[in-house]
């Protein structure tokens, strides 16, 4: 099983999170699965490769407890295939997910972090 994780820490208003984090993913060719406000889970639209290779996205989302904007995101992005090749489909999906959120102008990026 490919297996990528990542931290990102943004400053935003809390309200935006949400709705910016699937904007992000979508515009990634992810379908949201389930949302709970703190954890999002996605998953690759079927079609473009085969079903082992989709590719499905965690994120837990650690909002503030007190009033303000730095929020951090802890991305786990998933896939059944061998990460028997270096640039794999779980690899190359991992780099557009950290690029669109690296990328987004709905916050200012803070902290990166790959693991």
């Amino acid at each position: 099983m490919a297996r990528y994780t990542c931290s990102f820490t943004v400053s935003t208003p809390v309200d935006n999170i949400q709705s910016s984090l699937i904007d992000v993913l979508r515009s990634c060719r992810f379908e949201i699965i389930y949302d709970t406000g703190d954890y999002l889970m996605a998953r690759e639209v079927p079609g473009q490769v085969a079903f082992g290779k989709l590719v499905t996205v965690e994120v837990l989302i650690d909002k503030p407890i007190f009033s303000g904007h730095e929020i951090r995101m802890n991305f786990v992005i998933k896939n059944e295939e061998l990460p028997l090749q270096v640039d794999n489909h779980c690899w190359q999906m991992y780099n557009s997910v950290r690029g669109a959120v690296t990328d987004n102008r709905q916050w200012q990026l803070l902290e990166a972090i790959p693991s």
